[in-house]
């Protein structure tokens, strides 16, 4: 069976097309952070998602771990789609998602990226209510895709897995639903 990632910045669409597509799909999705809370949670380390953050970076690491063998086990039984970030944009500059031991741990098969227009993504941060975004100017946008395609090349050197770059531009998300199902 295989595990996909499927990985888009904030207001790129991957969320929307990923669940638009599992629609048509074989596929079980599994949010990487999710995972994480869950272990941290069994463990009596952490009660809400927002604690995780507390908890040393060596912890954090190990949950990190369990999260890919966990989901590397259950892609045994079936088809994995792990909605997480490829990069994570932070005030000290960008971190991997998923750094080597997870890699190590998850062996994906495929990275999807979902991407749109800088301008685009602007709108839908703007128009998107539900969420407390920071707001970023258009070439900030631009630097966290081309950082998003930089480190999914580096997996996939390290995994042996292909990459796939999916746009999702405004009324054309049948477009991009399309090409994802017809990529899996």
């Amino acid at each position: 069976m295989k595990v996909v990632v499927v990985a888009g910045i904030p207001g790129s669409g991957s969320t929307t097309v990923l669940e638009h597509s599992l629609e048509n799909l074989d596929y079980v999705h599994v949010n990487y952070g999710d995972v994480m809370l869950q272990i941290a949670q069994e463990k009596g380390l952490v009660e809400n998602r927002d604690e995780m953050r507390t908890l040393s970076p060596d912890v954090q690491k190990e949950i990190q771990k369990n999260a890919a063998k966990s989901i590397r086990e259950r892609s045994e039984q079936t088809n994995i789609i792990v909605d997480t970030h490829c990069t994570i944009k932070t005030p000290a500059g960008f971190l991997p998602g998923l750094p080597k031991w997870v890699l190590d741990e998850l062996k994906p098969d495929m990275f999807i990226l979902l991407e749109a227009d800088a301008d685009e993504i602007l709108l839908r941060r703007i128009s998107d209510t539900s969420r407390s975004r920071d707001m970023e100017m258009l070439k900030d946008i631009n630097l966290h895709q081309e950082m998003n395609r930089a480190v999914s090349m580096a997996y996939a050197a390290l995994t042996g897995a292909t990459v796939k770059i999916i746009e999702n531009h405004n009324d054309q998300l049948e477009a991009s639903v399309k090409e994802m199902t017809e990529t899996l």
